[in-house]
């Protein structure tokens, strides 16, 4: 019996090396190899080996052609998982390496529209959503006329409506406990805000996300 266990112990570390050598292999492919792994990867979901594999056609293959369109698919996979912090690493890495000025725009965009699906909760999300309008303010600046803008100022509104709300749910809650210089304090920034309260319609659930539905 104790053989036979060290056998099957034997036989498990041996199966264990066989692994470790075939995965070792993984080098020194041609561009259109880990192409295709990344691609496959993202299909099946698998956005950590994608993300393996990206940096080996990266650092193999740093001039490949097919760099952008892998960086891209990437960022899209990472979107579709609501992993919006690495699509934005991965919209930066394509802005910073390939943009041309269409290309730049489309980038902007899709990591402006990250950032905002990124905003899960406006009480805990408040400097992102501070970052996120500037961030649209600076691409109206940057790309003036874009097909884009309309869903960029719709994003703006969004944003500026749940900042209103917030700060006057803030202030509200000064009001019910008798801190009226705390409630003055977030009614002065809603002063300066481009809304008005009868702007707005009391948002229903997730009607953030709901721009792009």
């Amino acid at each position: 019996m104790k053989k036979n266990l060290w056998m099957a112990v034997a036989v498990a570390f041996l199966l264990v090396g066989c692994v470790k050598d075939d995965s070792s292999s993984e080098y020194n492919k041609p561009a259109l190899y880990w192409y295709k792994k990344v691609a496959e990867s993202i299909t099946a979901s698998n956005l950590d080996k994608a993300d393996e594999y990206y940096l080996s056609l990266k650092s193999e293959h740093m001039r490949s052609p097919l760099l952008p369109t892998a960086i891209i698919m990437l960022a899209h996979g990472h979107m579709e998982q609501e992993e919006y912090l690495m699509a934005n690493y991965y919209f930066d890495e394509y802005n910073k390496r390939f943009a041309t000025s269409d290309g730049r725009e489309y980038a902007d965009f899709m990591k402006l529209k990250s950032a905002f699906l990124g905003v899960s909760d406006i009480n805990k999300d408040q400097k992102l959503m501070l970052d996120t309008l500037a961030n649209a303010d600076k691409f109206v600046l940057r790309h003036p006329g874009s097909p884009y803008d309309p869903l960029v100022k719709t994003i703006m509104v969004r944003l500026h409506m749940s900042q209103y709300l917030l700060n006057e749910n803030i202030a509200a809650l000064y009001d019910r406990i008798g801190k009226q210089e705390g409630a003055k304090i977030y009614r002065t920034k809603n002063s300066q805000s481009p809304l008005n309260l009868s702007d707005i319609d009391l948002p229903e659930k997730g009607i953030l996300s709901r721009v792009f539905d």
